[in-house]
């Protein structure tokens, strides 16, 4: 088969890191990798699967052999997904490929937020303070997808019990103690730490606000590796001037990029990282495994896996 990996990176790694990673896996297929626009419309025209972070619609329409196209996000909202289904493609995603450096950002800035680093790392002379422990706490964890499924994994190890929020509470999770939306509530009056990794869809735009703040236990802290606008942002800051939440660990927000001048970056119970929870050097090598398994499954006619059925969200 013909694979092509559009030249746009992912995390600040070149695509061409991709493009290796993949030939070393498909050795008995063909990879090529477009160094530039002209060479992405010429070599898409007998590819049989593509792989890149997006693809817009004018590229797909002079793909006239395309049978997959593997996102390089685990995200897929962005895409063309009318045209992908007009034009009959399969389309498959990055999840999972996130999941162990997304929980270990989760997990260490709960540890930060409760031993009270970012107290003792603003201070200029010995200040001795009261940190809190995770032990014994109970986490309530939005999306329980890869990532939340990692993250709650990881939080059993420190002793914390887990309530899980996600769309379908039917299908169990490994938390806990498993919840649908409608009864978050009823999780953010228990919670210490609530910790966001579910997908931006119109149902979880804004799903932690005022009233939601309101809820939740003044000593509660906040942790978003969702996306920024999962929490309303001015919500969160009137909140915060309440001293009406213990801290937040924003890893993004909403706008981002966060402004200079944003009042988020005036309070010192706030840590801000810029989007790098889903950073991690593994990205290419765990995304590679994932799509070289594809081109096999889509060479021996085998249900993919990561599919994405077109009109679904996680």
């Amino acid at each position: 088969m013909n694979l092509l990996v559009l030249r746009e990176g992912v995390h600040r790694h070149d695509a061409e890191e991709y493009a290796a990673a993949l030939r070393a896996r498909l050795d008995d297929h063909t990879v090529q990798y477009a160094e530039t626009p002209a060479e992405e419309r010429r070599a898409i025209a007998d590819a049989d699967v593509v792989t890149g972070p997006r693809i817009d619609a004018d590229l797909l329409q002079r793909a006239d052999e395309i049978d997959l196209f593997a996102c390089a996000y685990a995200g897929y909202g962005h895409l063309p997904l009318e045209a992908l289904a007009e034009a009959d493609v399969e389309l498959t995603n990055a999840a999972g490929v996130h999941a162990p450096n997304a929980a270990e950002h989760a997990i260490g800035a709960m540890l930060a937020l409760s031993r009270g680093f970012h107290e003792a790392s603003r201070a200029e002379t010995w200040q001795p303070h009261s940190p809190g422990e995770l032990a014994g706490s109970t986490a309530t964890i939005v999306g329980l997808g890869a990532i939340g499924t990692a993250i709650a994994e990881r939080l059993d190890a420190f002793d914390v019990h887990t309530l899980g929020v996600r769309r379908r509470p039917e299908q169990g999770g490994p938390t806990d103690e498993v919840f649908g939306q409608e009864q978050l509530h009823e999780t953010l009056a228990r919670t210490d730490s609530l910790v966001l990794c579910c997908p931006l869809t119109e149902e979880t735009r804004g799903l932690i606000g005022e009233t939601e703040f309101g809820t939740l236990s003044s000593d509660a802290v906040l942790v978003n590796i969702a996306r920024g606008a999962v929490v309303d942002t001015d919500a969160l800051v009137r909140t915060l001037r309440r001293g009406r939440l213990g801290g937040a660990a924003l890893d993004v927000t909403d706008p981002e990029p966060l402004p200079d001048d944003h009042p988020l970056w005036g309070f010192d119970d706030v840590l801000i990282t810029p989007h790098t929870a889903g950073a991690t050097p593994a990205y290419y090598d765990r995304l590679a495994d994932i799509v070289a398994e594809n081109v096999r499954r889509l060479a021996d006619g085998r249900p993919l896996r990561n599919r994405v059925e077109i009109g679904e969200s996680d």
